[in-house]
């Protein structure tokens, strides 16, 4: 919901061959998948039948991760760490669901998760030449306009019927391709079994990114319409078989971003800016959080959502800036780059694109500070200021509106501004208190845009008068500023509106700056780019990932690590062998109560080579059958340097496997008309 975004962003790449996908590496998208490559590696690929059937079985959802239909009544297999917030909102103090797990009885017991939305994709369409042609010859800040308006006309054409389509123009290999994907969704999304916390988070943050892990990191929801169960004819097979070592593995989910495509100067601010601000803004951050969790037990309940993100990003970020720190990844990577450039060189009227991205990205640097501060923090802001921008976005006609803000995009938005959702006050002042504190931190004391933000107030006084005045914890109130429009926002005299529309000139003259700068150049570049890569390697290509669907192949299997071979699985009873009594290695209570009837030979986790990356939790892993054996919920630790290349010899996906999922129903969270309707074909 914000007005603008930030950059999406270890002996790593052994075999590192600039361009070309080697085995099992790739994020491919469904219209482009390299059947030739896999029969080479496999001697097998899947046919166009079993591609469509998969793709019309994954689901996308709006919270980050993704799922797949398992049933022919709308039951969604995702994450237990994709639905915490749901279980979070659906929770208090008598009865955390969280903390405790949830087993929906009958389906009228099924609990509604707020901004939540499930999407299937339809169709994909290449639009790229209706794109380009529409930005011309155009530069700058004028070049993103004129693309806009072309992606928000594309989108509407694709989408009249908003209230069950979604249509989504996503930019591929940095402006060399536009895809036009048109999702059938469905926005009544309700939880129907999940675990409890520990049972999902057994060994915490020390096992994150780990592997053996003994994690039952899996859980279901439902989509309705029109109060009723969604009959989706599509679905994957459930398969509570377990894996066999070296059979093949498919993951089909939506890898949420990559940068395996960035120029060395790209690299560099990764390395030097983004990424070191980041992790020193979260680690305090974490600090803070944990500290005013320890006040009290409600503190504690009311903050794990929040600290368990906060934990799950600091290391993925602390990941990658070891890998950009290693000089043999770093080597590789201007290797690469200078392959390219040689190969590429005089074909295809590629030009200098390198030296117009170092350019860019210069003047990105001067712009970051003030483009990243120039906000807030927390839920409550993060209300006004989607209501704030719609409002004045409303009025123009949808071609000269922002990004985030045009007629296929609002319906998702207004859903996220008015579902009702718990709202603690502590945790409001403290996210905006960090954020206002750490802005004053970086621009300046002096800076005009501190000034701005702050005025002659502290971080803290000005974080507790804006939310101890602020009415926006009542969805009632954000629906009737919602519907009244400009004029209601205008009007209001809430303190957190009034505060939100303060600083939207100053967030639009920076995007606008940014715009002219940097995202215009940068997406000329992009398409040169692009050019260079397939002149060079050819057409095959996986672009970087963008939270859309996309499929990867690969086997189920270990890895040496230090000279030891780690095994491909791990059984429901190491999770008794590994349990101290103390957190995050203490037993969740329905484990510790039923020990005797769980089969402690049962797979629980195990890893595949598949190619993954955040946003592809809860995919589902299919075997060569088309039958779903797992979810995707981790990465191996080397995996974190896998936003940057893929090394098949020690990058690892971490699967819950279905064995373990069927054992919980059966056994520990029993759940009876679930099994009853996996069971049914």
């Amino acid at each position: 919901m914000k007005l603008y975004q930030y950059l999406s962003s270890a002996a790593l790449l052994a075999g590192l061959v600039a361009g070309q996908a080697r085995a099992d590496e790739g994020m491919w998208t469904f219209d482009n998948f390299p059947s030739a490559q896999m029969t080479k590696d496999y001697g097998w690929s899947p046919d166009k039948v079993w591609l469509d059937r998969v793709r019309a079985s994954a689901v996308r959802l709006t919270g980050g991760c993704s799922a797949s239909f398992v049933s022919g009544e709308g039951l969604i297999l995702t994450n237990h760490h994709c639905v915490a917030s749901c279980l979070f909102d659906n929770s208090s103090g008598e009865n955390d669901l969280l903390n405790h797990g949830f087993v929906a009885i009958v389906r009228t017991d099924e609990k509604k998760c707020p901004g939540q939305q499930a999407e299937v994709v339809t169709s994909i369409a290449d639009v790229t030449n209706r794109v380009v042609s529409a930005i011309g010859a155009s530069t700058g800040e004028a070049l993103i306009k004129a693309r806009d308006a072309q992606v928000a006309t594309i989108e509407k054409e694709g989408c009249p019927d908003t209230a069950k389509f979604r249509c989504q123009v996503v930019t591929l290999f940095g402006g060399g391709q536009y895809k036009l994907y048109i999702y059938r969704k469905y926005s009544d999304v309700r939880l129907a079994w999940s675990p409890e916390d520990r049972a999902a988070t057994f060994g915490g943050d020390p096992d994150n990114f780990n592997f053996p892990r003994y994690s039952l990191d899996a859980s279901f929801l439902r989509a309705y319409e029109n109060g009723q169960p969604v009959k989706t004819v599509q679905h994957l097979i459930w398969n509570p078989a377990p894996p066999k070592e070296n059979e093949t593995t498919f993951v089909v989910g939506n890898p949420g971003s990559t940068s395996r495509l960035f120029t060395q100067s790209q690299l560099a601010f990764e390395r030097e800016v983004r990424l070191p601000i980041t992790t020193a803004l979260l680690s305090e951050l974490r600090g803070r959080l944990i500290r005013a969790m320890q006040e009290s037990p409600d503190h504690a309940r009311e903050g794990l959502d929040e600290l368990n993100g906060i934990e799950n990003s600091l290391k993925v970020y602390i990941g990658r800036i070891k890998a950009l720190n290693d000089q043999t990844l770093s080597g590789k990577l201007k290797e690469a780059e200078a392959d390219l450039i040689s190969r590429s060189r005089g074909k295809g009227g590629v030009g200098d694109p390198w030296t117009d991205v170092d350019k860019a990205v210069t003047a990105y640097r001067s712009l970051y500070l003030p483009y990243r501060f120039v906000t807030g923090s927390g839920s409550l802001y993060g209300y006004a200021e989607a209501l704030v921008i719609a409002a004045q976005e409303r009025t123009k006609p949808n071609v000269e509106r922002l990004p985030g803000f045009t007629d296929a995009v609002l319906p998702l938005l207004k859903k996220q501004i008015l579902d009702q959702r718990p709202v603690y006050p502590w945790l409001e002042e403290l996210m905006l208190s960090w954020h206002l504190s750490k802005a004053r931190e970086y621009l300046g004391v002096d800076d005009p845009d501190t000034k701005l933000m702050l005025g002659k107030d502290s971080p803290e006084a000005l974080g507790k008068r804006l939310v101890t005045g602020t009415k926006l914890a009542d969805p009632a109130y954000r629906q009737m500023l919602w519907e009244g429009g400009l004029a209601a926002i205008e009007k209001a005299d809430d303190p957190m509106i009034r505060y939100a529309l303060q600083l939207a000139s100053r967030q639009r003259e920076l995007k606008a700056q940014v715009d002219a700068e940097y995202a215009g150049p940068l997406t000329l570049a992009g398409r040169q780019l692009a050019a260079a890569r397939f002149a060079a390697y050819g057409n095959m290509q996986y672009p970087d990932a963008t939270f859309t669907l996309r499929i990867s192949y690969g086997k189920v299997s270990g890895w040496i690590n230090r000279g030891q071979q780690v095994p491909y699985r791990t059984t429901m009873g190491g999770t008794f062998a590994r349990a101290t009594g103390a957190p995050p290695f203490d037993l969740p209570l329905a484990f510790a109560l039923r020990e005797k009837t769980i089969d402690h030979e049962v797979t629980y986790d195990f890893v595949t080579t598949n190619d993954i990356i955040g946003g592809n939790s809860g995919s589902p892993v299919i075997n060569r059958e088309g039958s779903v054996i797992g979810a995707a919920f981790d990465g191996n630790i080397d995996s974190l340097g896998g936003n940057y290349g893929y090394d098949g010899k020690v990058n690892r996906t971490v699967v819950v496997s279905t064995a373990a999922i069927d054992m919980a129903l059966r056994q520990i969270y029993p759940a009876p008309a679930l099994i009853a309707e996996l069971a049914k074909r």
